[in-house]
């Protein structure tokens, strides 16, 4: 889907604001509220948009611990990627994993109650022979930066300069 400027308003406005009016989302877009709305339904259907979501912050409601860590497979096969994967995608306390290029297989971001609790879950991990050869744990201990909002404009003005090429 060929995104213009004025999709990339409407995803820039509701990516900030997910609860934004259909009014005040049209005065973003520069669009009567129909057309804008009907674009925004286009940009669901397709794909784009895959859900509107409220942050919490965790450490509001109770002490929690934020891990990241990096998991080496012992086997590369398919089957052993999509096992790993399975098992990762059914824990909740696994708020994000990356298969990455480079020295690891995957880098997944863990938030549990405390230490005690991330190493429960890495036993767990373990015990269920999933083929993790090695991992490193790394505590965070700051969030210096951590993002929500894409830099849509960004990243589609660099698509069109590749297409153009």
């Amino acid at each position: 889907m060929k995104l213009d400027a004025i999709d990339l308003r409407i995803l820039d406005a509701v990516q900030r604001d997910g609860r934004i009016t259909k009014l005040a989302l049209a005065e973003k877009a520069g669009l009567s509220p129909t057309p804008c709305w009907m674009r925004l339904r286009k940009l669901e259907k397709a794909g784009i948009i895959t859900g509107y979501h409220a942050r919490i912050a965790p450490r509001r409601i109770a002490p929690v611990a934020s891990v990241m860590m990096e998991v080496t497979l012992a086997n590369h096969r398919q089957a052993d990627f999509e096992r790993f994967e399975r098992a990762v995608a059914a824990i909740p306390d696994i708020v994000a994993c990356w298969s990455v290029g480079g020295g690891v297989d995957y880098i997944l971001k863990i938030i549990t109650a405390d230490i005690d609790a991330y190493q429960r879950l890495v036993d767990g991990l373990l015990d269920r022979e999933l083929g993790i050869d090695r991992y490193f744990t790394y505590i965070v201990t700051k969030t210096v930066k951590e993002e929500t909002v894409l830099p849509v404009s960004s990243f589609a003005a660099s698509g069109e300069e590749q297409s153009a090429s």
